[in-house]
């Protein structure tokens, strides 16, 4: 069944004066922030389909409600940021007792949680050593550090469309010559970014192998499922054939599991038997509270640490005097011990699960050629079909009316996907009504498109 373009357009004026109806007070703050830089506090949080953003109020679990006091079932959660839900009790008894009863949010000073956070991490991904960083942007910068050190290599390998933060060697994609180029858009890059990095396709082992051959790459750093670009997931034996290839062509491997910890308590890593030299995480695991992390093997940690000529310690920090800070380092343990448990898992991906199954039955029975993607506890539905299988392909997929129409009629309706993405991820307070209202809603959007 196809899509009514011309319906599409009025349909989403409709919503967007429907939103408007909806936010009155959100519509005045967007208007009389002068002093912000792109009147935002952050310049992404223009992604707005409604016009202006929905200013936020307060949140619990998987409810946001905003300052015009319309409450939303949360499936964006922050992008990841919150998994463990909006102020999970045990992640908030504990930042509390740090700031109310023990205070020193930032000292300097390592704590007893430290060990015992490095610890469950091992557990989780299987790395021997951590350290901590304030973002997973800033512990993919020293992992790179590390690594060009080790190596004495200078190039950094990275999947099209990966998301690595605002790493600036990350900006490269294929270009139409099959080649890197800087990715569309890319702000003030300090350098040409192919002097820095190489690029090859997600899934396109002939095209990594094409780029290692050159004998520059210090290492590859990847997403295992790309996630910023639609989920993409990996074909049979991707992973160990990437694997074989940095071996052969003396690469070391970086992980960056940020977003992909939604397959599971040790993410993609611990499930698919992955094998990292260098591991990446951040955002989710301290249950809100800014923090990252990265962690070594033990063979790759004993290289770094043998070299008398690196200045681990004054030259070392990552994020400033802030990383590691008390603070960050007890929302990590509250959340890895209390909340982003096994058990959580198993009940968030059951729930992503009906999701996923739900829209599919949608597609199915509209016949929209759109597919979706699940991992773990996230899903997201993109406007092909077959899902694509790389994120260039993933990228020419996207259908920015059609993604902000429904994003808006969803608001509009107390649902929230994340502003980014067709994504939606499932915490531990999320119930299957949740996921029932979402596709009964869904449905009735679909169903708005498709009539004559």
């Amino acid at each position: 069944m196809m899509i009514n373009r011309e319906n599409l357009a009025t349909l989403f004026s409709l919503e967007q004066k429907e939103f408007a109806r909806l936010h009155p007070l959100s519509k005045n703050a967007y208007e009389q922030a002068d002093h912000l830089f792109g009147k935002v506090p952050m310049t992404w949080m223009n992604k707005k389909a409604g016009g202006f953003p929905i200013y936020f109020d307060r949140a619990s679990g998987n409810r946001i409600w905003d300052i015009d006091g319309n409450e939303y079932i949360d499936f964006a959660l922050g992008d990841t940021g919150a998994m463990a839900g909006h102020s999970a009790p045990k992640v908030t008894d504990a930042i509390v007792r740090r700031v109310k009863e023990l205070g020193g949010l930032t000292t300097m000073l390592p704590t007893q949680d430290a060990e015992w956070v490095a610890a469950n991490l091992s557990d989780r991904f299987g790395m021997a050593k951590w350290s901590f960083a304030l973002t997973a942007t800033d512990a993919n910068r020293w992992a790179i550090r590390l690594v060009r050190a080790i190596t004495g290599k200078s190039k950094i390998l990275f999947n099209s469309y990966c998301y690595h933060g605002s790493v600036d060697e990350a900006l490269i994609v294929v270009g139409p010559d099959g080649e890197g180029m800087s990715r569309p858009g890319n702000v003030g890059s300090p350098v040409d970014v192919t002097l820095t990095s190489r690029v090859a396709e997600f899934n396109d082992i002939e095209g990594l192998e094409r780029q290692l051959k050159h004998g520059d790459v210090a290492a590859v750093l990847i997403e295992p499922a790309l996630t910023n670009i639609g989920i993409v997931l990996p074909e049979p034996g991707y992973h160990e054939a990437v694997r074989a290839l940095t071996r052969k062509y003396g690469a070391l491997l970086i992980i960056d599991e940020t977003h992909t910890f939604s397959a599971g308590y040790g993410g993609m890593t611990k499930r698919d038997g992955l094998e990292p030299d260098v591991f990446v995480i951040g955002k989710s695991i301290a249950g809100g509270i800014p923090t990252g992390a990265y962690g070594l093997s033990a063979e790759f940690a004993e290289q770094v640490l043998s070299r008398t000529d690196l200045d681990l310690v004054d030259m070392g920090g990552v994020g400033g005097t802030l990383a590691g800070n008390p603070l960050s380092v007890a929302a990590m343990r509250a959340t890895l011990e209390h909340v982003l448990t096994e058990e959580a898992f198993e009940h968030m991906i059951s729930l992503a699960t009906a999701f996923t199954d739900g829209v599919n039955e949608l597609f199915d029975r509209y016949e929209l050629p759109w597919a979706i993607n699940q991992l773990g506890a996230r899903a997201e539905y993109r406007f092909a079909r077959p899902y694509p299988i790389n994120g260039t392909a993933a990228n020419e997929s996207a259908d920015a009316e059609l993604e902000d129409f429904l994003h808006l009629y969803l608001v509009n309706r107390g649902i929230l996907l994340t502003p980014f993405h067709n994504m939606a991820l499932m915490c531990p307070t999320t119930t299957l009504e949740d996921v029932n209202l979402h596709n009964e809603v869904f449905e009735q959007a679909i169903r708005a498109l498709v009539q004559v």
